[in-house]
């Protein structure tokens, strides 16, 4: 009876204390695409992306029945970086749904004049505040109608200590005339949040003058931890524990737990991993990690060497020397990759597979409509048989009195022809081992995508060429080639798109520039590069996050430079995030279904060269 009426009370008590509304909420993944648009448009950094932000404690004052209820404690803050805007998953702070919507674009606008590392708080958000109002006058009555909202949901400067009060207060000010706080009063306890501000990224580790161990540069992977709902932790480093240290004596039961999680086992490693640690994660309010004696690299390398001679295939142009963008410096630096050629050892001639042979058929017979072919003109000057049409016309024009003059009475035939070259670049990085579905993976789509579209363009004789790409750092770019553009496409080149298997990593910046300048000796007045992706640029070193894709945009650039049209076809569902700054809007298009991917690929052709 007392867990019963235990029960009723938690319900009742939480439900009374709740400051969200479940039913007027908004999701972040439902205007996520209208996120990124509008934060770009009002003149954001362009290369963020836009992810969900984490729930950490706030530590402020709360009202008296959250404290009752135990609620209200956590709060996920809007935040930015040099690389990603995070917003809340959801926000269902006001009763009314279009209060909730605005909140989100009000964040949006918000960041986009926000600098990525800002000095101080109060003053950031203020001066921001002041920059959005009045480069969009638009957003003024929304703002208001926003800042009344949130202040009728905070603690009143009259229930609250005098330090607590004086912070309130300036707070309020800050709101309602961004130009009227210099500065925050110290308080006894951090502010209560205020939803219509950025707050400033949480620092992950603190490197507080320690030498580290890491052989590897810090990636993306290091400064950011994350679960698969792409949400920002915040992390700090530890020392990790030698195994030395015993049990304290004299011993103390209460020490035990504590001894526990400081047991020196790799946890990572487990065989078999917890299935809540995400959910674990959401409960804490900072991971910490500490630096094994051990490299990890080493414990995934059987993964990562490369195969040996006898088996690899077979290099027949090495210590290629490309040049790579540093974001983070700004500038180009010379011979920084070496892209070495290749050839697939195991390629074996062979037939079409009897899978595709209807495919190929149909897209024949559709693709002979784009077969160059020779055109009469009529009513030329000169040419090589008379015009009957033009002919009797004069002679009518004559008979009735009207001279015109006009002498261009004959057919002159033309032979007019597409001076087109097109460069297929495919992707073969190891995430193309994944599944698509119970019997085809990734390359197998790859392969059957190859030869749909050879087969294809083998019908309407433009000029084309194959090659892959993989990378294992910038020391090892591999660019297999398996058609280049003076060679015939047949049984050869079946046997080599056959023989592509899924190689290491993405470093496509450096497979984009090699594509550039293979395209750059064509004579062709229209040079089409076209992308075969799975996702974004990425390597085991530095390359990774904002520096892989600002390297890649960089390159596209050169190439566009060059006369070379890039274009991207890409599986990644998440492609919307990042490709309109790689290609622009109209330089890629994203296939939700993977295996519907060799059918549309030649169309896509059809259409960019139609």
């Amino acid at each position: 009876m007392e867990e019963f009426v235990g029960g009723i009370w938690h319900r009742f008590i939480t439900r009374s204390a709740t400051r969200h509304h479940p039913e007027a909420a908004v999701e972040l993944e439902h205007i996520e695409r209208t996120a990124g648009t509008l934060f770009r448009a009002l003149g954001g950094d362009a290369g963020l992306r836009v992810a969900a932000a984490a729930e950490a404690e706030h530590g402020a004052r709360r009202h008296w029945l959250s404290r009752l209820a135990g609620t209200d404690t956590r709060v996920a803050h809007a935040s930015r970086d040099q690389e990603t805007l995070r917003l809340p998953a959801q926000l269902a702070l006001f009763a009314e749904r279009g209060l909730n919507r605005d909140l989100y674009l009000w964040l949006i606008a918000q960041a986009a004049a926000t600098p990525p590392e800002a000095t101080d708080w109060l003053s950031a958000n203020q001066q921001a505040t002041r920059h959005t109002l009045a480069a969009w006058p638009g957003l003024r009555a929304r703002y208001r109608r926003l800042v009344d909202a949130c202040i009728a949901l905070r603690i009143a400067p009259e229930k609250l200590p005098p330090a607590d009060a004086a912070l309130e207060t300036a707070i309020r000010n800050a709101l309602a005339d961004p130009a009227r706080v210099q500065r925050a009063p110290a308080a006894d306890k951090p502010p209560q949040p205020v939803p219509l501000w950025l707050y400033p990224a949480p620092e992950l580790f603190d490197r507080r003058s320690r030498p580290s161990t890491m052989s590897e540069p810090a990636t993306a992977g290091d400064r950011e931890a994350q679960d698969g709902r792409d949400k920002r932790r915040s992390a700090r480093r530890e020392d990790e524990p030698d195994g030395r240290d015993g049990f304290i004596l004299p011993f103390r039961a209460e020490s035990l737990l504590s001894w526990a999680e400081y047991v020196k086992v790799n946890r990572s490693m487990d065989e078999d991993p917890d299935a809540d640690a995400a959910r674990a994660a959401d409960d804490m309010d900072e991971l910490a990690l500490s630096e094994g004696a051990s490299e990890t690299a080493s414990t995934v390398r059987f993964d990562l060497d490369l195969p040996s001679d006898a088996h690899d295939d077979i290099p027949l142009q090495s210590g290629i020397l490309l040049p790579e963008w540093d974001w983070k410096r700004q500038r180009l630096l010379r011979d920084h990759c070496s892209l070495t050629l290749l050839h697939p050892r195991d390629a074996v001639a062979c037939e079409l597979p009897a899978r595709l042979t209807r495919a190929v058929r149909r897209l024949r017979s559709q693709f002979e409509a784009l077969t160059p072919s020779r055109r009469w003109l009529k009513g030329q000057p000169d040419g090589s048989e008379a015009d009957l049409d033009a002919c009797v016309r004069g002679w009518t024009d004559r008979s009735s009195g009207h001279l015109t003059g006009d002498d261009n009475r004959y057919l002159k035939c033309e032979r007019r022809e597409r001076d087109l070259a097109c460069l297929v670049l495919a992707d073969l990085s190891l995430s193309t081992d994944a599944h698509v579905s119970d019997d085809m993976k990734v390359i197998d789509v790859i392969r059957d995508s190859l030869m749909l579209l050879a087969e294809a363009l083998g019908a309407t004789g433009d000029r084309f060429g194959l090659y892959g790409f993989s990378s294992l750092k910038r020391s090892h770019i591999r660019f297999q080639r398996v058609k280049a553009f003076d060679e015939p496409y047949g049984r050869i080149a079946r046997g080599r798109i056959a023989a592509l298997r899924p190689g290491y990593y993405t470093r496509m910046g450096a497979a984009i520039r090699q594509s550039t300048r293979l395209m750059s000796s064509q004579p062709n007045a229209m040079r089409l590069l076209m992308i075969l992706s799975d996702g974004k640029p990425n390597d085991m070193d530095h390359y990774e996050g904002r520096y892989g894709i600002e390297d890649t945009r960089v390159a596209i650039h050169e190439a566009r430079a060059l006369g070379v049209r890039p274009f991207c076809v890409t599986i990644d569902r998440e492609g919307a995030d990042y490709l309109p700054h790689l290609f622009g809007v109209d330089g890629y298009t994203v296939i939700r279904k993977p295996e519907q991917l060799p059918q549309r690929l030649p169309m896509l052709y059809a259409t960019l060269v139609g």
